[in-house]
């Protein structure tokens, strides 16, 4: 199952690009386990997704909890959490 993966503000200045299209292994069931996932694929970006407190994502423009279910999934943004003013 191939995913777009989007990244935004500071994490993609950390990882080092915008977007990537992966394939993750059936042992990828949730959120969380993608983050690991994708924190081993290099040191850029395990040092974004190190800290998970400083992370929001969003399953096909919707919100997700780390525990949130990522089969089916077409496409998931990880980004800083958004403020206002």
């Amino acid at each position: 199952m191939a995913i777009e993966i989007l990244y935004f503000a500071w994490v993609r200045e950390a990882v080092g690009c915008d977007g990537e299209t992966i394939s993750p292994p059936e042992t990828v069931i949730v959120v969380a386990d993608l983050l690991d996932w994708l924190s081993a694929r290099s040191e850029a970006h395990g040092r974004a997704l190190a800290d998970r407190g400083r992370l929001r994502v969003a399953i096909d423009q919707g919100f997700a909890a780390l525990d949130a279910p990522i089969s089916g999934a077409r496409e998931i943004a990880i980004f800083p959490p958004v403020t206002g003013g």
